[in-house]
């Protein structure tokens, strides 16, 4: 009797591309994140918004001080060229305790 030629080899399926693969493994690591509710994402955002206003307000505040001073320096004012003194040191001082405690 004559043997069949039918192989009992293994098929590997075919690997995907990585585009593919990036894509796929993207979507499942989606899909294990805890999206935030309604309220939470308005409360960081109220919070993000805040600090924003914040910071800004309080950056505009040290430029227009530092804004005085360097007028009152050009201008040769005693008491703003004193002031610019004194906010240099402070600032230098400030540097050195930062850098010291590394």
């Amino acid at each position: 009797m004559a043997k069949s030629k039918t192989t009992t080899a293994a098929v590997t399926p075919k690997e995907d591309n990585f585009i593919v693969r990036y894509l796929k493994e993207t979507r499942a690591e989606l899909r294990k994140v805890v999206w935030p509710t309604r309220d939470e994402t308005k409360n960081l955002t109220v919070i993000v918004v805040s600090v924003t206003i914040a910071m800004a307000m309080f950056l505009g505040l040290l430029d227009y001080i530092f804004q005085l001073v360097t007028a009152g320096v050009i201008r040769g004012d005693y008491l703003w060229i004193g002031a610019a003194v004194v906010l240099f040191i402070a600032g230098a001082a400030a540097f050195y305790v930062n850098s010291q405690q590394e």
